[in-house]
C-alpha cells in the first residue's frame, strides 16, 4: 500500500486530528475524522438509498469543511495516478 500523508486538520490539538491520506495504488482516499453523534448517524442511514445501517466494516466520519483543500489534493493525487 502506498499510502501518502496529504494534510491534517490546522486546527488540530494533535490528539484529535482528522486527517487526510491518498493511496493512489489502491485508488482510495483515506479520512481520519469525528464520529458522528447517534442521532447524526441515524439522520445519515436514515437518508441513504443503501440497506440497512452502516455494517461494523464501514464508518461516518465527520470532516471540517476547513479540509476541503486537503481533500482535493487527495483526490488530484489519486487521478494523476490513474493517469499514468
Amino acid at each position: 500500500m502506498a499510502v501518502k500523508f496529504v494534510g491534517i486538520d490546522l486546527d488540530t490539538d494533535r490528539d484529535h486530528c482528522p486527517t487526510v491520506w491518498a493511496d493512489a495504488e489502491a485508488q482510495e482516499i483515506l479520512l481520519q475524522g469525528w464520529k458522528p453523534t447517534p442521532e447524526t448517524q441515524a439522520d445519515c442511514e436514515a437518508s441513504s438509498p443503501a440497506n440497512g445501517s452502516v455494517p461494523d466494516s464501514e464508518a461516518i466520519v465527520r470532516i471540517p469543511a476547513r479540509m476541503i483543500p486537503m481533500i482535493r489534493e487527495a483526490c488530484d493525487a489519486i487521478e494523476r495516478a490513474r493517469i499514468r
